[in-house]
């Protein structure tokens, strides 16, 4: 293989009597870069899938439950643990979404934007970079960033939202409680004791948020525009490269 930048018309490289042009080479890229924007636009379809999958499951439980005095509170409970499912689902799929993220972003940065402004100076190593992207495949970010930044974008905030049903039909359904203690009992489900049932959501509850905020550090994403690491300010998970200005 033979590098020959000098001409226009000299070929970008040879190979085994093959020739390619700087002509055939773009033509090539481009081609490359929407198949992989294709890909990502699929895989961020998948994430909208499961989002909504979540939300229908939610609002099911929520009407089923709130609709008659006398289905049991443990229909929400189940709910949850449905959700955890359609969470790991999801971040599976956004692991999928950041790698071909991953590679189109650095042909934007990379070639097109370089292009953009000259003299086209890329990072001398991001042809490699992304050859090694294709030869052998790997996830660009972790399965906890990932669980964690469905979490915080989508899941809190449908998990709060069960966890407030689930009190407010203990508190009111099949009548308006009037004690703490009679709160305890009616969160009981078969055998196990309220005690029980309650100590299990609150230390779910709490790892939920633990884990959002634990995970907050994790910052390999590439598909999101995002802000840089500044403590708690970035609730939502921004990276520590650049700052931005509002």
């Amino acid at each position: 293989m033979e590098n020959q930048p000098n001409s226009a018309n000299e070929p970008v490289w040879t190979f085994r009597g093959y020739a390619m042009r700087p002509a055939e080479f773009n033509t090539a890229m481009v081609h490359y870069y929407r198949a992989e924007i294709q890909r990502a636009n699929t895989w961020r379809n998948r994430l909208d899938a499961t989002t909504n999958w979540a939300i229908l499951s939610a609002s099911a439980a929520i009407t089923f439950v709130l609709s008659d005095s006398t289905r049991h509170h443990a229909v929400i409970l189940f709910t949850l643990g449905l959700l955890g499912v359609f969470l790991f689902i999801e971040a599976r799929r956004y692991r999928y979404y950041e790698l071909w993220s991953y590679r189109t972003r650095l042909m934007e940065t990379q070639f097109f934007a370089a292009m953009l402004v000259p003299p086209f100076a890329p990072s001398p190593t991001w042809a490699e970079s992304l050859a090694k992207s294709l030869q052998y495949p790997r996830f660009t970010i972790s399965i906890w960033e990932a669980l964690g930044r469905r979490l915080r974008r989508n899941y809190l905030a449908i998990f709060l939202g069960m966890l407030i049903v689930w009190v407010f039909k203990n508190l009111s359904q099949p009548t308006t409680i009037v004690s703490w203690s009679e709160f305890v009992t009616r969160t009981a489900i078969g055998p196990l004791p309220g005690e029980f049932v309650l100590a299990l959501t609150a230390i779910f509850s709490i790892g939920m948020i633990v884990f959002a905020v634990a995970t907050l550090g994790l910052q390999q994403a590439t598909g999101e525009v995002l802000r840089p690491y500044r403590g708690l300010e970035i609730l939502f998970g921004y990276p520590a490269h650049e700052q931005t200005k509002d």
